[in-house]
C-alpha cells in the first residue's frame, strides 16, 4: 500500500505532474506521458527505464 502523503508530493520525473495510484498494478501512473511505474517493497521506482508504457497494452484498438 502507498501511503497517501507520498503519493501527494510525487510527482511524474518527466512532466513534473500529478500521478494516479494503480493498486492491483502496484504501480503509480502518470496519465499525460502513458507511463506507469512500479512499486517495489512500498517504495515507488521513479526511473523512466523502469516505467512501462500503459498504451503498450492497447495496440489494435
Amino acid at each position: 500500500m502507498l501511503d497517501k502523503k507520498l503519493l501527494d508530493i510525487l510527482a511524474c520525473p518527466l512532466c513534473k505532474g500529478p500521478l494516479e495510484y494503480d493498486k492491483e498494478a502496484s504501480e503509480v501512473v502518470c496519465k499525460a506521458d502513458a507511463l506507469a511505474y512500479p512499486i517495489r517493497d512500498g517504495i515507488p521506482v521513479m526511473l523512466e527505464n523502469e516505467a512501462r508504457d500503459i498504451n503498450a497494452n492497447a495496440e489494435g484498438k
